[in-house]
């Protein structure tokens, strides 16, 4: 079941970003955050973007935010997207799915746009943004030094739906969750 994240997940969601930290490259991270932390962060992004979790038989598998892409109140209508999978959950489907569903209730919050940054070759990555709809946007070139070595990182974009001018404000994700309209993508 898809679900909106809460702050007791965040020991499962740590286990599963731990090793992206720890020896991998998917996140520019470089030490722990530990659970206290990672609480504080699913809290945190709530009010204004989605924090969504795939739950199996009361475990969490993967899960999938969107966060602000800049400050600058100009690009209110655009987010960054992360998603993160268990090792023993990848290759199920369900990444497809939960990001399906992220992005949906990003373009109800009136999101136009979601990027995804990856790093790169991140084949896995950039197969699921593709299959996703996201299209190459750019290249940010040796942008990270991790794990001994400089990492290129890449930009995938993709459309939720046309830009109104001019636009309506966002609707803040606690908002937008308190209506109801999730029912039909999550079980909240």
């Amino acid at each position: 079941m898809i679900r909106v994240a809460r702050a007791e997940d965040a020991a499962a969601i740590h286990a599963i970003y731990a090793p992206s930290v720890t020896h991998g490259v998917a996140t520019f991270e470089t030490a722990l955050p530990g659970v206290p932390a990672m609480a504080e962060r699913i809290a945190a992004r709530l009010d204004h973007y989605p924090w969504l979790v795939w739950e199996h038989e009361g475990e969490i598998l993967a899960y999938a935010y969107a966060s602000r892409f800049r400050e600058r109140a100009a690009y209110d209508w655009i987010a960054e997207t992360s998603i993160y999978v268990r090792a023993d959950a990848q290759r199920a489907g369900l990444a497809r799915r939960l990001y399906g569903v992220l992005l949906e209730v990003m373009r109800l919050q009136g999101i136009n746009q979601a990027v995804g940054v990856i790093t790169l070759p991140g084949e896995p990555s950039v197969r699921l943004h593709e299959a996703m709809g996201f299209e190459p946007a750019g290249v940010w070139r040796q942008s990270g030094y991790k794990l001994g070595r400089w990492w290129d990182v890449g930009v995938w974009q993709k459309t939720l739906q046309a830009p109104a001018v001019p636009p309506a404000p966002v609707v803040p994700f606690a908002q937008l969750h308190r209506s109801g309209q999730l029912a039909p993508w999550t079980d909240t």
